[in-house]
């Protein structure tokens, strides 16, 4: 599995410490010195089935200089939300843990963590 941090963030410490005490074999990610792609955000999003909208920091500064908050949420508009955080990621909400089993989850919480342990 993988792991996407910012390693200043608390939720995804707690996450990197629920891993380890799980004993998981992970790979980490630091997405904002490694920003994914347009297709990589895609991909996961569909593991995660959910829209780019769902796991955009909207108050970020970024998000507020693009007025963020004032964009439509169309499919049409899909592939505006998922440039923009391609471009900033720090619009990605964090930690996202990508299973071996191809589902993946937004770990923001204990439970998420393990929900994708094997």
């Amino acid at each position: 599995m993988e792991i996407w941090i910012n390693p200043r963030c608390g939720k995804c410490r707690s996450a990197l410490n629920e891993l380890e005490a799980a004993g998981a074999e992970y790979t980490v990610r630091r997405y904002l010195e490694d920003p994914p792609s347009a297709a990589e955000l895609k991909a996961v999003l569909e593991r995660l089935n959910l829209e780019p909208w769902d796991i955009t920091r909207i108050d970020e500064q970024v998000a507020k200089d693009l007025g963020m908050k004032q964009w439509t949420k169309e499919p049409d508009d899909r592939a505006r939300w998922i440039a923009a955080m391609a471009e900033h990621p720090i619009l990605i909400q964090r930690p996202i843990i990508t299973a071996d089993d191809g589902h993946a989850v937004v770990a923001r919480t204990p439970e998420a963590v393990k929900s994708v342990l094997p």
